[in-house]
């Protein structure tokens, strides 16, 4: 796929908004933008999640789930790429569920429902999903709010089984990220905090992009 000049749309969490970088410029949306001519609409909102859930968070916008912002995104994009999950795992209350699902309160049955509502909403784009990265807390059987969940593994298979369902691509960052907080020395050099990438840390997420995007015709 030649990059230059088309527009992709990123819908993502904080790690898509920037947290982490020093700024939106170096995060990996702008990084992607600056290296192939490409626009790229950032669309991550931080603690933002595919499930719905009952728990609301003081600031509203972090209550708004990914399949509520499908329609606000640009409809002529020509590639749309979605990567969350992790704050589903970290600090959700919806139930993992079951495959194919469409239970939009559930972890399972959203990423389904997401996906099926992009292929309407952008019927002629390349949909494309990102795994979620590797964090330290990914093998934990209780979350951040004290409620029982799945270690992170099992929400990146998830993703990975229904974009195999329907045939999307997956760029499988936790696979190939080359970030891996759980090793101290990659931690210091990607993601110090041990979830969000630093400067460094964006810009390998956005080099994988531009290499994946490039295969795909």
């Amino acid at each position: 796929m030649e990059l230059n000049g088309i527009k992709i749309n990123v819908l993502g969490d904080s790690i898509t908004e920037g947290v982490g970088a020093t700024c939106r410029e170096t995060g990996f949306v702008g990084v992607l933008a600056r290296k192939t001519g490409a626009i790229v609409n950032n669309y991550g909102i931080s603690g933002t999640r595919i499930a719905r859930q009952k728990r609301d968070i003081p600031a509203p916008h972090f209550n708004t789930p990914f399949i509520d912002r499908v329609d606000d995104m640009d409809k002529d994009a020509d590639v749309v790429i979605v990567f969350g999950g992790t704050n589903d795992f970290g600090h959700g209350d919806a139930a993992f569920g079951e495959y194919m699902s469409e239970d939009e309160w559930t972890f399972c049955g959203a990423f389904n429902q997401l996906l099926k509502k992009l292929f309407v909403a952008f019927p002629n784009a390349e949909i494309v999903v990102m795994t979620p990265l590797h964090r330290a807390s990914e093998n934990v059987t209780t979350n951040e709010i004290g409620l029982p969940c799945h270690p992170l593994r099992d929400y990146v298979e998830m993703e990975k089984k229904y974009c195999e369902h329907y045939s999307v691509p997956v760029l499988d960052l936790w696979s190939m990220s080359g970030i891996q907080p759980c090793s101290e020395v990659l931690r210091e050099r990607f993601a110090p905090d041990a979830l969000h990438p630093n400067d460094r840390g964006h810009e390998r997420i956005a080099d994988r992009i531009i290499g994946f995007l490039k295969t795909l015709k």
